[in-house]
């Protein structure tokens, strides 16, 4: 690090230097020329002879603009009173040169903020190389109070994130000595996230240093996490795989549907998502706030904000553009306050289209076969497993497709502009079709969901939060492909006590969503909810936590 941070201060005088050298003897050219150039003009414009240390001094008074001596009363000729006016500019010019060129990035850099190259950081996460994802992964660390490093080699980046006022090194994280610096002997974790090339190398570092430090490194391509693991890595996020699955799997069922197969017992009440549109008068409301559900008494079992489901979100969590809630029971939604719900798939067919068969939507396309689900896939190209050959921006595809009959379509395409206008298209020729889009860039998202669009996700969101997930201990941050269910149970160890009393939260990560009384659904529990001997929880969770829960309750 020390050997890095050298050449660089090296580089940067050297620059320097070879800054001020062409600038000195450019203005040297410039005063010699024009010295010989006044030398002339005088001679032949004025019949006057002058030395060339005489014109050196009027060149030097008038580019300067200090005075022009005692040659004014001499130029009187239109010819030599060009000549001077013509060095007068040029100095004005100069002036005007020198200051973007020389003077203001001198002055920018003798106030910028050294850039670190050590940390005295403990207990915090190493995340090395910046990205859009490594920024969703660090705001999930900053809610979650851990502690966190950037290690980048580019002053550019180290800039940006130090004036933002992000902890951050200067350093190659392949070498060894730059883990040192970032006091990995007392870190938690480390992230690679470089590339697929680089990573094991960053991998190898790491571990050298600390063998006990948990490594998450991510890999764009399948075929190389092999080769992380055998590096040293604990986790290895594949991107692709993981938006893809995500896509899939919420296409394969959603939360209402896994809701509605728990609940046995014979009732009206049912569940519904509503997605609150960017220009619903509810953003930046919270949920206690929002009046439509307080007078309905509609229950809130969860939701999905910025690609992240959360279960049970309290009264006080801020509806935030797209948010996507899954509610139970009646709300009437009118079209003032621009919540749309969402397709539940009653009685829809086992049926996908996955439009683009990319390594995202290979990935869809095996995610649906493997639980069973019919997948037509469309691609520009014909090539493998797709079905249809056509481009999806144009209506004249989908004249041979029964888009009515389907469940849902994927679109998993090359460009964010291609999967909006896909959007519009479906959405006119099929509007209670469910689309679900892949997106690349995330500021993005908000234009796909205006086009139509019932469920989006970027990867580097999903990515991050997956990231997060493996980082932050006790927190299970879901996201599509999580094994989230619901599930019924009894709970005679538990009968005679209130929710508050029974510590299901804290002891199990569950959440009570509602309990089967004889014949009742019953949904609004508070923490003085009795459980009876013979009451079915339903309650909602990871596989993990919904086992935990059982050998809690028997």
């Amino acid at each position: 690090m020390e050997r890095l941070t050298q050449r660089l201060a090296v580089a940067s005088v050297n620059q320097w230097v070879r800054r001020v050298g062409v600038a000195i003897v450019a203005i040297v050219l410039i005063l010699v020329g024009y010295a010989f150039l006044y030398q002339w003009a005088m001679l032949t414009f004025e019949g006057e002879h002058r030395t060339f240390a005489n014109a050196l001094q009027v060149v030097v008074e008038t580019l300067t603009t200090a005075g022009f001596g005692g040659d004014t009363d001499a130029w009187n000729s239109t010819p030599m009173n060009l000549v001077v006016i013509a060095m007068n500019l040029s100095g004005v010019l100069l002036v005007f040169l020198a200051l973007p060129l020389f003077v203001v990035p001198l002055i920018r850099e003798s106030l910028q903020q050294p850039q670190p190259t050590t940390s005295n950081l403990t207990d915090h996460v190493i995340i090395c190389g910046y990205s859009y994802r490594d920024e969703v992964l660090s705001q999930e660390l900053s809610d979650a109070g851990v502690d966190y490093l950037y290690v980048d080699e580019d002053t550019d980046v180290v800039d940006n994130l130090l004036s933002h006022g992000t902890s951050v090194i200067l350093g190659d994280s392949e070498h060894v000595a730059t883990f040192h610096n970032a006091n990995a002997e007392r870190a938690r974790a480390v992230v690679a996230d470089i590339n697929d090339e680089v990573n094991p190398t960053i991998i190898l570092s790491a571990d050298h240093v600390n063998p006990d430090l948990e490594i998450i490194s991510v890999a764009r391509r399948s075929a190389v996490t092999h080769y992380h693991r055998l590096a040293g890595a604990d986790h290895v996020v594949e991107a692709p795989r993981v938006l893809g699955e995500s896509l899939g799997t919420r296409a394969r069922t959603s939360f209402a549907e896994k809701f509605r197969q728990t609940v046995e017992v014979e009732t009206d009440f049912h569940v519904s998502e509503v997605l609150f549109e960017e220009d619903s008068r509810m953003i930046g409301k919270r949920l206690r706030e929002i009046q439509e559900f307080s007078d309905a008494g509609v229950p809130v079992f969860g939701g999905w904000f910025d690609g992240k489901f959360q279960i049970s979100p309290g009264a006080d969590t801020e509806i935030e553009p797209n948010t996507i809630l899954l509610i139970g029971g009646d709300v009437d939604i009118t079209d003032d306050i621009h919540v749309r719900r969402l397709p539940d798939h009653t009685g829809d067919p086992g049926r996908v289209i996955v439009a683009g068969h990319g390594v995202v939507g290979g990935v869809v396309t095996e995610t649906l076969e493997r639980h069973g689900l019919d997948a037509d896939v469309i691609d520009i190209e014909p090539h493998g497993r797709v079905d249809i050959v056509g481009d999806v921006t144009d209506p004249a595809t989908f004249e041979g497709i029964d888009l009515d009959h389907a469940r849902s379509i994927v679109l998993t395409l090359d460009r964010d502009t291609t999967t909006i206008f896909a959007t519009l298209v479906i959405n006119e020729l099929a509007p209670e079709l469910e689309i679900i889009a892949r997106v690349h860039n995330v500021d993005n998202v908000w234009k796909v969901y205006n086009a139509g669009a019932d469920f989006a996700l970027s990867m580097a969101t999903i990515t991050g939060k997956m990231l997060a997930s493996h980082l932050i201990e006790h927190r299970e941050i879901l996201v599509p492909q999580t094994d989230f269910e619901f599930v019924r149970t009894k709970a005679p160890a538990i009968a005679g006590q209130t929710l508050a009393e029974a510590h299901i939260r804290a002891e199990t990560g569950c959440t009570v969503v509602g309990v089967e009384r004889g014949d009742d659904f019953l949904s609004e529990l508070g923490p003085d909810f009795e459980i009876d001997e013979d009451d079915v929880l339903i309650v909602a969770g990871t596989h993990q936590d919904t086992e935990r829960l059982i050998d809690l309750v028997h």
